[in-house]
C-alpha cells in the first residue's frame, strides 16, 4: 500500500516538474523546439456572408494578401516542429517576441494578454481516448486581431475544432456574419464544450468501480483509484486557470471583443465552472472510493481474523486434552496414573469426548451469536 501510494506521489510530482521553465539567465523571448513535435501544417479558412475558402497553405506568407481584406480570415497552425517556420508565423503576423515564446514554449498555464493590437489566449484542450478510459491534452493558442485570427496547436492528430469548421462551411447560425472575435468565442466554447464528454467517461468509469470496491476489491481496484485521482487532477489543473483567464477576457475588456460577444463569453464562463463543479465531484467520489476500498479491504479481514479465531477456539481444548493424553503416566505404579490408558473403550470415549466439546463450543458461538458472517464469503 504505501509503495502504491509513493509510486503515485512520484507521477504526480513528475507532472509538475514536466511544467515547461527557462534556465536561469535565458533571453526573454527564445523559443525551444521539442525534438519529437509533429513539422506544422497551415490551414486557412477566410469567410464572410458570401464567400469561403478554405486549403492547406505551404508557408505563412502565402495568408498575407487575406489579412488586409475586410472578410475574416482564420489560419490554423497545427505542430510545432519547425522553428523556421514558426519565426516566419511570427514576422507575418507582427508577434511581440513574448507572444511567440507563450505559444511554442509549451506546456504553459491558461491565461489572457492584451497587446493593444492582438490578443492573445492559451487554452488546453482535451479530447477523449477511443479505447481506454483518459484523454488527449494539448495547448491551444489563440492569437486575435482586427480580421484574423490565429490559432497554433500542439500537434495536428486530435482536435475538437471540426464541428466550428462545419458551421463556417455550411453557414449555419450566425459565424458567418460575425467579426473574428466571435470566431475566438466559439473556438473557446469548442474547448469547453470537449471537457465534457471526458467526464462523461470518468463518471462511468467511478461507477464502475463503486461497484468493484464492494464486491471484489482487488490491489487492480487501488490502482485504477489512483489513476484516475491523477488524471481529475490534471483536469483541475486545466480548468481552473482558463476559469480566470475568460473571466478576465469579461471584466477587463478589451478593443478588439465586442460587447455582443462579451455576453456570449459569460455562457462560456459558465459551462467552465460547470465544468470545474464537475471535476470537484469527482475527485471527491474518487477519495472517497478510497475510503470505501479500505474499509472493504479491513472487513474483509476481519471476516478471516473472526473465522481463524472461532476455528482455533474450538480446537484449543481438544489440543488440551490430546496434550494430557499424550503424557503417557505409567498406570502400574499409581492407578491415579490415567487409568483411561488401559480401559477397553479408552480411545473412542476419548474422541468422543473430544467431539461433545467441540460440538457444545460451537452451539455456544451460534447461540452468542458469534458464527454470524464469520465465514468468509467467497466472491465471484
Amino acid at each position: 500500500m504505501a509503495r502504491k501510494l509513493r509510486r503515485a506521489l512520484k507521477v504526480v510530482t513528475k507532472a509538475f516538474e514536466d511544467e515547461f521553465h527557462h534556465q536561469p539567465g535565458t533571453v526573454p523571448g527564445t523559443i525551444f523546439i521539442d525534438a519529437d513535435a509533429p513539422p506544422p501544417i497551415i490551414f486557412l479558412i477566410d469567410y464572410n456572408q458570401t464567400n469561403f475558402i478554405r486549403e492547406q497553405i505551404a508557408t505563412p506568407e502565402e495568408c498575407i494578401p487575406y489579412l488586409d481584406m475586410e472578410s475574416v480570415s482564420w489560419v490554423d497552425v497545427q505542430g510545432l516542429g519547425s522553428q523556421d517556420i514558426l519565426q516566419r508565423l511570427g514576422r507575418v503576423f507582427d508577434l511581440h517576441p513574448l507572444v511567440l515564446e507563450d505559444v511554442v514554449n509549451v506546456p504553459e498555464r491558461p491565461k489572457t494578454e492584451d497587446y493593444e493590437d492582438q490578443l492573445l489566449f492559451i487554452a488546453r484542450m482535451v479530447v477523449p481516448k477511443e479505447k481506454t478510459c483518459g484523454f488527449y491534452s494539448e495547448q491551444v493558442s489563440l492569437i486575435l486581431g482586427k480580421n484574423y485570427l490565429l490559432t497554433v496547436q500542439e500537434e495536428p492528430e486530435h482536435d475538437c475544432f471540426e464541428p466550428v469548421r462545419s458551421r463556417i462551411e455550411k453557414g449555419k447560425g450566425i459565424i458567418r456574419s460575425q467579426k473574428a472575435d466571435y470566431l475566438a468565442y466559439a473556438l473557446l466554447d469548442a474547448i469547453i464544450d470537449g471537457y465534457f464528454p471526458v467526464l462523461e467517461l470518468y463518471g462511468e468509469r467511478i461507477e464502475e468501480l463503486e461497484e468493484e470496491v464492494i464486491v471484489k476489491p482487488t490491489p487492480q481496484t487501488l490502482q485504477s483509484i489512483y489513476q484516475i485521482r491523477r488524471e481529475l487532477l490534471q483536469l483541475r489543473r486545466a480548468i481552473w486557470p482558463q476559469r480566470d483567464a475568460i473571466n478576465s477576457l469579461i471584466r477587463d475588456g478589451s478593443d478588439l471583443i465586442s460587447e455582443d460577444v462579451r455576453i456570449y463569453l459569460r455562457d462560456c464562463y459558465d459551462h467552465t465552472v460547470q465544468v470545474m463543479d464537475m471535476v470537484e465531484t469527482y475527485r471527491e467520489l474518487a477519495s472517497g472510493l478510497m475510503d470505501v476500498y479500505l474499509s472493504a479491504v479491513s472487513n474483509k479481514m476481519n471476516e478471516i481474523m473472526k473465522f481463524l479465531t472461532v476455528v482455533s477456539s474450538i480446537f484449543i481444548p481438544l489440543t488440551f486434552v490430546a496434550g494430557i493424553y499424550g503424557m503417557n503416566f505409567n498406570t502400574e505404579k499409581s492407578p491415579y496414573n490415567m487409568p483411561e490408558l488401559n480401559w477397553y473403550w479408552g480411545y473412542p470415549i476419548c474422541l468422543a469426548g473430544m467431539g461433545a466439546i467441540a460440538l457444545c463450543l460451537v452451539l455456544f458461538f451460534w447461540r452468542r451469536g458469534w458464527l454470524q458472517n464469520s465465514v468468509p464469503v467467497k466472491r465471484d
